[in-house]
């Protein structure tokens, strides 16, 4: 079976095919780095580096590219508030940003464009827009001409008028149309650049195109992602600018992941009802979030309280006490990791062929987990050994960190007492070299 993905520019589900053969080129939208992460963020970066990890499991390159949006109102304002410079409060929030990836078990992607580093491509891109009319200015700003696409609204699935309809009423009187977005902002706040139209900064939904237009050689792109809530006007808004300039979609395939509201409610910082990646304390407490996230159907939204949390807390903990307790038992009788069975691996390739089909995949590790425990429990050290390889296969694409530390050859020796006391019903030497193990951190 082949993968199948559901792409949010057609509403359908499709077969995956890569526009270059063996090769993913995916663009997925960053933070705008002027505070900390709160678990929000973090879904969608998780998400997006488990897909790139299953591409890379079933044989493709992936290029993957996130950007960080480093000039922005937000930062701006943060700027002036804390009398530092943007750049300082942009890097300082992304550094913060990138040690919460980490914690969480994702891989910095391949590209990691920054929005500042590309102003002279927007300025160019912007003066094209104008010279094909789909750009105008207005007393050094500059706007896209809504009006002149036929297929606006294309991605949201509305149409022009009924679009219209939504605009609030107290709109810039500078636009020929209220639905018109800015590609260029004048301003004498903050940071700026001069460009042809003026002193002033680019807006929000050109920084994207133009940074996959140069990263990626002009070329169309497979993928493209985020959140849900930048289908509209973010996304579309990028796929205007690429049908006026590019005559594309700019990727072939748009996958939108679904918020993670808390209780119930939108999460957000302006409203403070957040919790930042920071509060989680612990690896243990980081790797459950991700098992959480991972394992819910990505196009829902998931509701986020603490009983959610704590039940996979303890799914995360049983895999990991399990995954211990059978390596443990591998590695003291020399028995490596060496293959799996077909037909564990075909499943879990068939149920994340349908569509990332990680509920599914959940099922199949519990599956995989009893069978484990009982080749445990009777000793079938080689089928034990098959079933935990592919437990850690998948956790390893899932990004799910199952750790274990190999046995010293001063653990060894005590583990081996502890075995033969046991065997020997010495429960007085069996508890002794218990105590040892744990205090080893071997058990």
């Amino acid at each position: 079976m082949s993968l199948m993905i559901y792409n949010s520019l057609t509403n359908k589900m499709e077969e995956f095919k890569t526009l270059q053969p063996g090769v993913v080129n995916m663009y997925v939208c960053g933070p705008t780095v002027y505070d900390y992460s709160h678990i929000g963020n973090a879904r969608p970066a998780i998400f997006y580096d488990m897909l790139r990890n299953y591409l890379e499991y079933i044989g493709y390159k992936v290029n993957y590219a996130s950007n960080i949006t480093d000039v922005d109102d937000k930062i701006i304002k943060k700027a002036i508030d804390e009398n530092v410079t943007e750049q300082e409060i942009a890097c300082k929030y992304e550094k913060a940003y990138f040690k919460n990836c980490e914690g969480l078990g994702s891989k910095k992607p391949t590209f990691v464009p920054h929005a500042t580093e590309y102003i002279p491509d927007m300025i160019s891109f912007i003066e094209g827009l104008k010279e094909k009319g789909y750009a105008y200015d207005n007393d050094g700003d500059v706007y896209f001409r809504v009006s002149k696409l036929d297929n606006y609204g294309i991605l949201s699935n509305q149409i022009q008028e009924e679009l219209q309809n939504g605009v609030r009423k107290d709109v810039d009187l500078k636009k020929e149309n209220p639905l018109d977005f800015a590609l260029w902002k004048k301003t004498n706040v903050g940071i700026k650049w001069d460009s042809p139209f003026g002193s002033g900064r680019p807006g929000w939904h050109t920084e994207c195109v133009c940074m996959i237009d140069k990263i990626f050689n002009h070329n169309m792109i497979d993928i493209h992602g985020g959140g849900m809530d930048l289908k509209f006007p973010h996304h579309e808004n990028e796929i205007a600018q690429a049908n006026a300039m590019y005559g594309n979609t700019l990727a072939k395939y748009w996958i939108h992941v679904g918020r993670l509201n808390l209780k119930g409610q939108k999460m957000s910082k302006s409203l403070g009802n957040v919790i930042l990646v920071n509060d989680y304390k612990t690896k243990e407490e980081l790797m459950a979030f991700r098992f959480l996230i991972v394992t819910q159907p990505y196009r829902n939204s998931i509701s986020y309280d603490d009983e959610l949390f704590n039940q996979y807390k303890k799914e995360y903990e049983k895999f990991q006490r399990a995954y211990k307790n059978s390596m443990l038992a591998l590695d003291y009788n020399r028995i490596e990791l060496n293959e799996v069975i077909p037909e564990d691996k075909k499943q879990f390739i068939e149920y994340m062929n349908q569509d990332l089909n990680c509920q599914n995949v959940l099922s199949l590790l519990n599956g995989l987990l009893k069978e484990a425990n009982l080749a445990l429990r009777s000793t079938d050290l080689n089928t034990l050994a098959k079933k935990i390889k592919m437990i850690k296969e998948i956790m390893d694409v899932l990004g799910v960190k199952l750790e274990y530390n190999p046995l010293t050859e001063k653990e060894r020796n005590v583990y081996t007492l502890w075995i033969e006391a046991k065997k020997n019903k010495d429960f007085e030497s069996a508890d002794k070299y218990r105590d040892m193990l744990i205090n080893m951190g071997v058990i």
